[in-house]
């Protein structure tokens, strides 16, 4: 009988388990939380980026894990930035409402084929 081999080779090519998250790191993700309960949509800037599916902040980048866009929300005048899954999902549900053209993908590509590249990926 042939023993098994991929095992190993897969292990070894797993993504490193994200590490547990500091005292000082838990309170700024409860800080950017609780910014996000009082965030509204009708007034909040917009963005997304690409980020790691499993560190949307940037905390600890762990390797190995897969990238995707994310989208990020903020009261004018703030500098936190809210990942939408941190927010209220009436909220959420309304900022996509008011900006999927420029949140959707692919975004951006209406204003390339208006001539309008110079445009951010941000309207914050």
């Amino acid at each position: 009988m042939k023993k098994k081999t991929n095992q190993l080779k897969t292990a070894a090519a797993a993504p490193e388990a994200p590490r547990r998250l500091s005292p000082e790191e838990r309170e700024w993700l409860a800080i950017h939380r609780k910014a996000g309960r009082n965030i509204d949509p009708e007034t909040a800037g917009v963005m997304w980026d690409y980020r790691c599916d499993v560190d949307v902040y940037g905390i600890e980048n762990p390797k190995g894990w897969g990238w995707s866009r994310k989208y990020f929300a903020r009261s004018p005048g703030s500098r936190i930035w809210v990942w939408f899954g941190d927010l209220p999902k009436a909220t959420e549900h309304s900022l996509w409402e008011k900006h999927k053209t420029k949140l959707a993908f692919p975004a951006g590509l209406g204003q390339i084929a208006d001539g309008h590249i110079s445009e951010a990926k941000s309207n914050a």
